[in-house]
């Protein structure tokens, strides 16, 4: 009786959220074809719709004929296009009533700008309503959100703020620095709050998975899945919180300029919501680069934007029923790639599974700053980073090559970036 009442009270709330998302479930019946069809006149609409509107796409796209538009004779929307052009991309200028500026997280270490209006929140929210229907979720269910970022918590002081939060059946905690006291502190939160779905970034949510493992602390039977986003989300990383929380992980992808790109279903494999973007894998220089186009904003249109993430699509269907199509993701992103001596590049997984095995860990970073040269950034004990820088030293120069430069530096914490992601490996 109170989830029901807790999604009227939401759904009088966000009229404009529930609006989105009934189409997008409709979309669901859809068969495959009939979706690459949908897709298709959506993108051509947006295509049409920027060259009409922005200055950007009118100077970018100036000779390219519709209605019907190849993707690949549309140029590759970069981060400094969007960097150098942002203003001239919005639709009709910047007079649009309710434009607001965001930033990415920076993983580059350079930030990047764009606007949006709140009609792209709803939409965005609509979709992952709609993703967490995968785990079993129904309106009214409970999340908890582990956020590492400090601009994603608001503070509801307000008593319609406190009771819009209580309407949503959603919670979100600061993680972007924490302690082991913060850890028991969210562990006992989850026992007593029982919420349906764990929501964060997958570095804090498998950090609260060891924690909840070391000390045996029994999770609430009521948790449907757990909801991994906006990092790299490691075989180890899973495995604990599937054991520690007794539930499926669904690995989510998207970014903050172009949300909901695709979400790995409880059969393990990436379907991309091709109802709400067009995804593409270009081969450049050997490898296969992610471009995205969202069909449902307006406001900035992105178009073929490169996102900086490798993958590719697949064929076939998957044997969980859906019609979305499939894709695979690599483990990193480009400037996640070390570089060896003699100029081959490694995945960063070899180096986060170098670690297997130790104890006393507490936190790492492998960092490349010249081609040839590692530093390992190692929160542990003294012992423990002799044991380490030896063992490693040794097994780093017998794969990747004698010349193969590497060191471990003590540090006593290692920062998360701006947008409160941690990265297991730095590359150049």
């Amino acid at each position: 009786m109170i989830a029901r009442l807790k999604y009227l009270a939401h759904r009088q709330a966000r009229p404009q959220r529930y609006r989105f998302l009934k189409p997008l479930l409709a979309h669901e019946a859809m068969g495959a074809e009939q979706l690459q069809h949908y897709q298709q006149k959506q993108f051509n609409a947006m295509v049409s719709f920027a060259t009409e509107h922005t200055e950007f796409y009118r100077n970018s796209y100036k000779g390219i004929a519709g209605p019907e538009f190849n993707p690949t004779a549309l140029p590759i929307l970069t981060k400094q296009d969007v960097a150098k052009q942002r203003d001239a991309m919005v639709a009709g200028g910047l007079n649009q009533f309710g434009l607001k500026t965001s930033y990415t997280g920076g993983s580059t270490g350079k930030p990047l700008a764009y606007y949006y209006t709140d009609e792209k929140i709803e939409r965005m929210r609509a979709g992952m309503m709609r993703s967490y229907r995968w785990a079993g979720w129904q309106q009214g269910d409970k999340v908890l959100n582990f956020w590492g970022s400090r601009h994603d918590i608001r503070k509801h002081r307000k008593l319609f703020d406190r009771l819009r939060r209580f309407a949503a059946a959603e919670q979100t905690l600061g993680a972007y620095e924490y302690t082991e006291t913060d850890l028991h502190s969210w562990a006992q939160h989850i026992q007593s709050w029982k919420p349906t779905l764990l929501q964060g970034y997958a570095s804090i949510l498998a950090e609260l998975a060891r924690f909840v493992q070391r000390r045996q602390m029994r999770m609430p039977s009521t948790i449907k899945g757990v909801f991994s986003t906006a990092e790299v989300l490691y075989d180890w990383q899973r495995a604990a919180m599937e054991s520690a929380f007794s539930c499926t992980v669904f690995n989510q992808y998207g970014s903050r300029e172009v949300p909901n790109i695709g979400l790995q279903c409880a059969q393990g494999n990436f379907h991309v919501f091709s109802d709400l973007v067009k995804l593409e894998s270009v081969p450049v220089d050997d490898e296969n680069r992610l471009l995205v186009t969202s069909l449902t904003n307006h406001v900035m249109p992105m178009i073929r934007y490169e996102l900086g993430d490798l993958g590719r699509l697949k064929e076939g269907q998957c044997s969980c029923g859906s019609p979305f199509p499939l894709m695979e993701l690599d483990v990193c992103r480009k400037n996640d790639l070390i570089v060896t001596p003699g100029g081959q590049m490694i995945y960063p997984s070899y180096f986060v599974h170098l670690l297997d095995g130790f104890s006393g860990i507490e936190q790492y970073q492998f960092v490349q700053q010249a081609p040839g040269s590692i530093v390992l950034k190692l929160c542990a004990g003294q012992q423990v980073a002799d044991t380490v820088g030896q063992a490693l030293k040794s097994r780093i120069q017998a794969d990747l090559g004698s010349t193969m430069s590497f060191r471990v530096d003590r540090v006593e914490s290692i920062p998360r970036s701006r947008s409160g992601k941690h990265r297991f490996v730095i590359g150049l």
